[in-house]
């Protein structure tokens, strides 16, 4: 049996972290490497950095937020943020990072995803998508870019079933219905999209606790995400660690 990952994410903004609901009324919540080294000691699998404001200031991620969160950890790190190609991605990694996260810039050029997975590797480049129920009577998702800011029309689904051949190693599913909300994952979108790749899927946004997160396993999920819970000390990794490996999943401990 696979152990299932648990990801403790650190949303980024101007050197600290931050979180909000449905990527809005952003709150401070703590400085990236204290927390990124407190969650790898409860037994956290990995560590997503996602600079917000990268993107829609037209940069590329923080590379001295990465370093200092990289200096106090072992565990393998995924940054996202303004990652515009090639030449954004080797100065990430050089930073310390294992592998880049891509939605803005994979939507306006999907072949970033080939050019990255063919400099670095498949295993390095993760597909990033920030799905939101449509709105218009035609059911689905859409996918969102720029910090949840433009609703681009792309199916998100659809979109996730080309990625694989594009050059995507992983997806990293995020929910914008459900961020912060703490209503749990949306286990429709997770089950139509693991059914439509092949890919591992992270499932992020929306989970206060480990019910939560066994059904987003069970819906096809390989890895769950999680932020505001460990920010805000709701409770701890290792909490729900032990509560994952009771309902029966195989888990690092």
């Amino acid at each position: 049996m696979l152990s299932r990952r648990l990801i403790a994410c650190l949303d980024v903004q101007d050197g600290r972290i931050v979180k909000g609901v449905r990527f809005a009324a952003l709150t401070d919540a703590g400085d990236p490497a204290a927390r990124g080294e407190l969650y790898e000691r409860q037994g956290a699998d990995e560590i997503v950095i996602l600079d917000v404001s990268a993107t829609p200031q037209g940069r590329c991620a923080s590379l001295e937020t990465i370093r200092r969160v990289r200096a106090v950890l072992s565990i393998p790190i995924t940054v996202g943020g303004g990652i515009g190609g090639v030449q954004d991605a080797q100065a990430v990694l050089a930073a310390g990072a294992d592998k880049v996260a891509v939605n803005s810039a994979a939507v306006q050029r999907p072949g970033i995803l080939t050019d990255l997975s063919g400099r670095f590797g498949r295993q390095c480049v993760v597909l990033a998508i920030d799905a939101a129920r449509r709105g218009d009577g035609r059911g689905g998702w859409e996918v969102l870019t720029r910090s949840g800011t433009n609703r681009t029309g792309l199916d998100a689904v659809a979109w996730t079933g080309g990625a694989r051949a594009l050059g995507a190693g992983e997806v990293l599913l995020t929910s914008w219905d459900r961020d912060g909300t703490r209503q749990g994952y949306d286990l429709e979108l997770i089950r139509s999209v693991a059914e439509a790749t092949q890919l591992p899927v992270i499932a992020s946004g929306g989970a206060s606790g480990p019910a939560h997160m066994v059904e987003a396993f069970a819906a096809g999920a390989d890895a769950v995400l999680a932020a505001s819970i460990f920010h805000h000390d709701t409770m701890s990794i290792q909490l729900i660690k032990r509560e994952l490996a009771r309902a029966g999943l195989e888990v690092r401990r």
